[in-house]
């Protein structure tokens, strides 16, 4: 269906929609508190967004939610649940205003929204979550229950056998008169948690527009299709560049969005014209299915302490301890790949990475020689062996390195003689 989607530039405080029809789903991300002011470029470089978060003080801030949080719920159906989106900063604030408008009764539950992402946080823990507050306006909310894939442990064909309880209170499987296995029917996967691991958007992502604190698609489709149903009316009083217009325009919902930021505005008619959506093979197939998908070369590195390197074709693992204080790159042959094109992407990254120095490991058989390594090419060895070659190795460059040291305070020595 064509959902329709109205988005209005203004304070959510005066620009709410005055309409008969109530919203169903109402999604707030207001600023966070952070004291300062948010920006953010385009993936092209080319353009700046920003938004001004700094308030005088933690009361004035929390006035600014109250009223608008008031306001919001003016325009909630019976039956409609509010998700509140925050983080460290303010979350206990948010819970304990939106218990008090609500009241604690109508609490349903705190989401976990995390996340992997690079930091440069040197002491103390790595912030890796964000926070929603899920309240209902009343008992007859909708929660669409949704599942999720079962883990690479689980052994799934144990969840189509009922269990029961035995004379012993244990657990075990149910037989029927013929002493065979009863059938626990469907299993559809494990119930969504309270835990959410749907991926950042990364720097790169395709539908990354610029605007700062950009929301992924996935998280706002997961959220829509959660708490309300199709035809239902969706309202985000802080819309930003539109991700939760997005969703809810793929998902049937009609929906309206309000920010008094106008470069938002803007940006969210461009993308609701053209919506970008990035595709997340961790969210398709989970993480440890996605890391696990090409495990086959870790066998080739047993003996070596390495940390496995995920989304990069050149290498498979670096050494833990490194060398001289430098990476060591490590990359297993897998069938039907060229050594020759291994060294050389090999070659290209310890260039890039500024490593140490580049170990491929040759797993087939192959015409060339794996005696590479020239005084041209020292940079990149192939060996058969990973865990005895590369320690060998290893130990020689230590020993040519120690050398250098020495040929270098030797030739000290001799010009300081010869100036005396």
């Amino acid at each position: 269906m064509n959902a329709v989607i109205r988005v209005i530039h203004g304070d959510c405080l005066t620009q709410l929609p005055k309409r008969d029809e109530a919203f169903s789903l109402i999604y707030l991300d207001p600023p966070f508190f952070t004291g300062s002011v948010q920006r953010s470029v385009t993936r092209d470089g080319i353009s700046e967004y920003s938004y001004d978060d700094s308030w005088p003080s933690l009361t004035s801030y929390l006035d600014y939610i109250k009223v608008r949080l008031e306001a919001a719920i003016s325009v909630a159906s019976s039956s409609a649940s509010i998700i509140y989106h925050c983080d460290w900063r303010t979350s206990h604030h948010a819970r304990r205003l939106l218990e008090e408008l609500l009241g604690p009764e109508h609490f349903r539950a705190e989401i976990i929204w995390t996340y992997r992402r690079w930091s440069n946080s040197k002491r103390g823990l790595m912030p890796a979550h964000q926070t929603l507050l899920w309240f209902s306006m009343g008992d007859d909310y909708v929660f669409n229950q949704t599942y999720e894939a079962y883990s690479p442990t689980t052994n799934v064909d144990q969840l189509l056998q009922m269990r029961t309880r035995d004379e012993r209170n244990k657990s075990v499987y149910a037989l029927d008169d013929a002493g065979s296995v009863v059938p626990n029917g469907v299993k559809k996967g494990v119930p969504l948690s309270d835990v959410w691991d749907i991926p950042y958007l990364n720097p790169k992502a395709k539908e990354r527009v610029g605007y700062p604190t950009q929301k992924p698609v996935a998280l706002l489709s997961r959220i829509v299709k959660t708490f309300s149903n199709i035809e239902d009316l969706v309202l985000d009083p802080f819309c930003g560049s539109g991700t939760t217009l997005v969703a809810a325009q793929m998902l049937g919902r009609a929906a309206c969005g309000i920010d008094a930021n106008k470069d938002a505005i803007e940006i969210c008619r461009r993308r609701l014209e053209q919506p970008v959506i990035t595709q997340s093979r961790v969210l398709e197939v989970g993480r440890e299915s996605y890391r696990r998908e090409d495990d086959s070369w870790t066998s080739f590195l047993s003996g070596l302490a390495v940390t496995p390197v995920h989304r990069n074709s050149a290498i498979d693992a670096v050494l833990k301890d490194g060398h001289l204080g430098l990476p060591v790159l490590l990359r297993v042959q897998r069938a039907g790949e060229s050594i020759a094109e291994l060294r050389a992407k090999m070659r290209a990254v310890v260039q890039k990475k500024q490593a140490r120095v580049g170990f491929v490991v040759q797993t087939e058989p192959s015409s060339q020689s794996s005696l590479f390594n020239t005084a041209l090419d020292s940079s990149v060895f192939v060996v058969n062996s990973a865990s005895n070659e590369i320690r060998i190795i290893l130990a020689g460059l230590d020993a040519e390195s120690h050398s250098e040291m020495k040929r270098g305070a030797s030739e000290e020595d001799c010009c300081s003689a010869e100036s005396k």
